[in-house]
């Protein structure tokens, strides 16, 4: 590279009446291949060796057994994500493994379609390959490595790396398409564009929010396309075969995979094409139901969120949409420089500093951009805008979950993720900013006096005696997002989503049921039960789902007894009936209770052997009838009665159709399979069960009538007025809590020792779960004299809830 040198490649021009002018320009189609294999190792060395918290689980259970996840469904994922699975059988990888790379390899290629976009755009700058090719690599370094991007690239958290995928060959697709116009059939780029704005919006909507973008710049470079009639009727019919991935939906859940979220069935091939083809506005009403995500009932983008999840319909005013908008900067501002914090506690966090450089390249990337190449800067400028201030403006979310304001008014969690493509491209405009930069450095250089240039170059050794060698050092800005979001982002330590799940089924005796919560303590059960094939005797339910009559009768089904000949085993990916208990090396006496061999066996109220009926005797018109009343509170204390149990329901308890439909679980299957309560969920509540409560490991049995302190079988009661009794419940059973965590449980990855911080903090509460249970057990211990156990649990519950950045001092409870 003898100089930088700003000599632009100009794109193929046309104008009207003149010839078509084809400028040289070959894109580096190997460089970018490199770029993206290069990404894609990243990835893989940072990668989650298994699954994770939110919405890993259930993606990677239904991508393996082709079951359907939450509404709309994600139809292209799974099936995408099913071949990739099958195309990677002969590496021997674990499930979670190859769709974790799944994720990786999306990303992986997103960036090899940005490096040939930002290769071009820099085209505009220099004729010198060399700058290009180093420039396109800052920006696919940039953008590869910004915190949000790595994050979901190395653990199939969510189906976005899909969409950066086809949201950058769409990109890529557009700028071919400038390059090819007046060659002849260039129009047939177009169509292959709509096809995958069409497809993609089977993986998710969010692909589709390109199309603005690509109608202007199609407006900017040819607007005489668009009148072309012929386009227009084969883009009809590239739009009907990409949503036609949708009739996946039906066609699978016709045949009721284990998961199978919102069921969306139809009864017609007619009906289900008409939902497909108006999105959910019509046709087969399960199918639409599903694709309009009427389960989540989003407000209005003009509506207050918060009051409107109270049941109000306020207009958004400007307090919240400017607290939406300093949300999504919260988010950019940790994509640069996640893991740096304050230098002192009197002075700012250092990332500040980290994040205004960013935002400087960004900047300057995009004005040298506009100089260049004002066409192409609109494209990626109103690409930017859409998936930025369009997106937060449109998904209206509540406050985010860090920001200060009470918990019922802010987000589940973090949604960094749904504007993981704005925080890529704007890395891909950070290191064409900074290429820019080095170009200008290097002009100046070349453009200073002789002497002053004479004195600099003269420091130099040989090779680097040219201005544009003298500046290059100023490109290794694009190292400091890899360097500074390594400790965060990286992900091959983690074990505690699949680790919880384990610990969590251990805890459950045979035939089990399992009430849980939501996310986070149930799809980490799906995918051990579904992909690793552990536990799979446990009946889990989601109490947010048993609202919902789809649920409840598969809940029924699922638990029906084997008519003779048949076994669950017939298909493990379908409801079939009960599963069976395969015995355990980590807990054999749970072998003897599984045949009905109780005798030993320290366990209150279990009944032996399998399961005899199905915990839901309801057919379809009477769970339809339950799940279709509306809540209500009730007007007098009510009795609750279920074998040996009587609870009194206060008055004014509101009641919702999970409520009722626990109940009526509860009074069937109790005596004929145990029933628990994940530590994680309080509703036991509702039906006043928590005196009934026993805790084994993290879980709560539910004994069949009134509890004692049993000392000669190791049950002890936790006293109500310490702080730690709403976690660590009523009862104890010690002996079989003590094996449990210090047997059974597994804790890899160095977890929580070697762990200098949690990932997520909207899932603190996790590691937290297992402090409250070691300093529970701590109390106990010390209650009755047992000071070493006691000093053991308090230390290791201390070192959870110090994961967990909970404040607890055990010793103060006592």
């Amino acid at each position: 590279m003898t100089r930088v040198e700003e000599q632009p490649v100009p794109v193929a021009r046309r104008r009207r009446g003149e010839p078509v002018v084809v400028e040289a320009y070959h894109p580096p189609y190997l460089a970018a291949g490199l770029a993206a294999l290069g990404v894609f190792a990243l990835y893989a060395i940072t990668l989650s060796p298994t699954t994770w918290f939110w919405d890993t689980s259930e993606y990677i259970a239904t991508g393996y057994i082709m079951g359907i996840p939450h509404p709309p469904g994600n139809p292209l994922f799974v099936v995408l994500a099913r071949a990739w699975h099958i195309l990677l059988e002969p590496t021997g990888l674990s499930t979670a493994v190859r769709i974790n790379l799944f994720s990786a390899a999306m990303s992986a290629g997103a960036h090899g379609f940005w490096f040939l976009m930002a290769d071009r755009i820099l085209a505009f700058y220099s004729t010198d390959r060399t700058f290009r090719l180093i420039g396109a690599s800052a920006a696919v370094l940039i953008s590869a490595t910004a915190f949000t991007v790595w994050n979901q690239s190395n653990v199939n958290e969510k189906v976005y790396t899909v969409t950066l995928f086809t949201i950058a060959l769409m990109s890529w697709l557009a700028f071919r398409w400038r390059e090819h116009l007046g060659r002849g059939k260039d129009d047939n780029l177009i169509l292959l564009m709509v096809f995958i704005l069409a497809l993609s919006v089977g993986n998710h909507l969010m692909a589709f929010l390109a199309a603005p973008a690509l109608v202007a710049f199609i407006l900017l470079v040819e607007p005489r396309t668009l009148l072309n009639w012929r386009l227009y009727a084969a883009g009809v019919v590239a739009v009907i075969l990409g949503l036609s991935v949708h009739l996946f939906l039906p066609i699978r859940s016709g045949l009721n995979p284990i998961i199978n979220e919102a069921a969306p069935t139809c009864e017609t091939v007619s009906s289900a094409l008409v939902s497909v083809v108006t999105m959910g506005n019509a046709g087969c009403p399960d199918l639409s139901a599903a694709l309009a995500r009427e389960q989540y009932d989003k407000p209005s983008m003009f509506l207050d969120p918060v009051a409107y999840r109270r049941g109000q319909e306020v207009p958004r005013g400007a307090g919240l949409l400017v607290a939406q908008y300093m949300n999504y900067f919260q988010y950019f501002d940790w994509q640069w420089a996640r893991s740096v914090r304050g230098l002192y506690s009197n002075l700012p966090p250092a990332r500040v500093i980290f994040t205004l450089g960013f935002i400087f390249l960004g900047l300057f990337g995009a004005w040298s951009h506009y100089k260049r190449d004002r066409t192409s800067f609109v494209y990626v400028g109103l690409l930017f805008f859409t998936l930025a201030v369009g997106l937060t403006f449109y998904l209206n979310f509540q406050y985010g979950y860090t920001s200060g304001v009470s918990r019922e008014m802010t987000e589940v969690r973090e949604r960094d993720y749904f504007f993981i493509v704005s925080f890529s491209l704007w890395g891909v405009w950070a290191g064409i900013g900074l290429a820019a930069l080095w170009l200008w450095l290097s002009q100046r250089l070349a453009a200073g006096t002789d002497a002053a240039r004479q004195a600099v170059l003269e420091r130099m050794p040989a090779p680097s005696l040219r201005p544009s060698w003298a500046t290059a050092p100023v490109m290794v800005l694009a190292l400091i997002p890899l360097f500074a979001n390594w400790t965060w982002a990286n992900r091959n330590y983690d074990y505690s989503a699949r680790d919880w799940a384990y610990n969590l089924l251990m805890s459950v005796e045979p035939y089990g049921v399992l009430f849980t919560n939501g996310d986070n303590d149930t799809f980490p059960l799906w995918y051990l039960q579904e992909v690793e094939g552990l536990r799979r005797d446990v009946t889990v339910i989601v109490m947010s789902y048993l609202n919902t009559p789809w649920y409840a009768k598969q809940i029924r089904d699922l638990t029906a007894p084997c008519a003779p000949g048949t076994s669950a085993d017939q298909d493990r990916t379908r409801i079939i009936c009960q599963r069976p208990y395969l015995p355990s090396p980590a807990m054999p006496e749970y072998s003897a209770l599984a045949t009905g061999d109780t005798a030993g066996v320290s366990a209150e109220g279990t009944p032996g052997g399998p399961p005899t009926r199905s915990i839901l005797p309801l057919d379809d018109a009477e769970i339809d009838g339950i799940t279709s009343t509306p809540p209500y509170l009730t007007r007098d204390n009510l009795t609750f009665r279920a074998h040996n149990i009587e609870a009194v329901i206060p008055r004014e308890t509101l009641m919702l159709p999970a409520d009722v439909l626990l109940a009526n679980i509860i009074d069937t299957a109790m005596g004929d399979r145990p029933i628990y309560f994940a530590m994680t969920t309080q509703a036991y509540d509702e039906l006043s069960l928590r005196p009934f409560l026993i805790r084994h490991g993290v879980a709560f049995k539910l004994n069949d009538g009134p509890v004692t302190e049993d000392p000669a079988r190791g049950i002890y009661a936790f006293p109500e007025g310490n702080p730690l009794s709403r976690f660590v419940g009523p009862y104890v059973d010690v002996p079989r809590t003590e094996k449990l965590l210090n047997e059974v449980f597994m804790h890899r990855g160095g977890f929580p020792d070697g762990w200098g911080h949690w990932v997520d903090v909207a899932t603190e509460n996790m590691p937290a779960y297992y402090g409250y249970s070691h300093l529970g057990m701590a109390y106990l211990y010390a209650m009755h004299g047992q000071q070493e156990a006691s000093a053991r649990h308090e230390a290791r519950g201390n070192q959870w809830v110090k994961l967990a950045n909970m404040r607890y001092d055990a010793a103060n409870a006592r």
